[in-house]
């Protein structure tokens, strides 16, 4: 890690809770809440996947309400909320410490920046909404380039714009494939195994994985 310039994240399920909007409507939808809410994230990261295939690109906003279309159907949850679990997708909670990790790392000199299938819009309100827009040197959207993760042009914004080495980069995901796409492209990947899951077997096996975000600043002292 000594040699890192640059610490980019991804966001969702990363730094935000992709749970949060469901979560919050838990009282209206019930017992199957959570299953609801890990349904619509599966359908939302396979249609990403299936427009980059097919290049049918749409953006992500898009891919949201699309993939929130077929889960309110597939778990028998009134239209009329759909509104409400839209407008809470835009002000997703972050993890507990993801604040004061952010903090801590600002005061140093690496670069921090975020990466994601978020359109600028989307990055821009989820930040500011919990007072977290102070502390990223960029916000990183697919929109740049078109295609979604883990396609290579995604993770080479960040190396246009900073004119650094691949392996200058620590990059962080929650998101088993998104950790592959990134180490198998050339960023020093971390995992941010949250729920003591299995990695994939894409290729790549990150160096280090971490519970959460709080577990890196020990990670940058070595």
């Amino acid at each position: 890690m000594k040699n890192i310039k640059a610490i980019i994240f991804d966001a969702y399920g990363t730094l935000f809770d992709v749970n949060s909007a469901a979560e919050k409507c838990k009282d209206k939808i019930g017992d199957k809440w959570e299953g609801f809410a890990n349904f619509w994230r599966n359908t939302q990261l396979e249609y990403t996947w299936l427009r980059s295939l097919m290049k049918r690109h749409r953006d992500f906003w898009q891919i949201t309400e699309d993939s929130l279309d077929k889960s309110m159907m597939a778990f028998d949850i009134d239209s009329s909320m759909k509104s409400e679990l839209l407008n809470l997708y835009k002000v997703l909670s972050p993890f507990d410490e993801v604040n004061e990790t952010l903090k801590i790392l600002k005061k140093k000199s690496f670069k921090l920046a975020i990466l994601s299938n978020g359109t600028p819009s989307l990055l821009k309100e989820l930040v500011k909404s919990n007072n977290l827009d102070n502390l990223f040197d960029d916000l990183f959207s697919v929109e740049e380039v078109g295609v979604y993760k883990p396609d290579s042009s995604v993770y080479d914004l960040p190396i246009k714009k900073y004119q650094i080495a691949k392996n200058e980069v620590a990059f962080l995901s929650a998101n088993t494939w998104d950790v592959s796409g990134g180490g198998n492209y050339g960023y020093k990947s971390i995992w941010v195994n949250r729920h003591n899951n299995i990695f994939d077997k894409l290729d790549y096996k990150p160096d280090n994985q971490i519970k959460n975000l709080s577990e890196l600043i020990n990670l940058i002292k070595k």
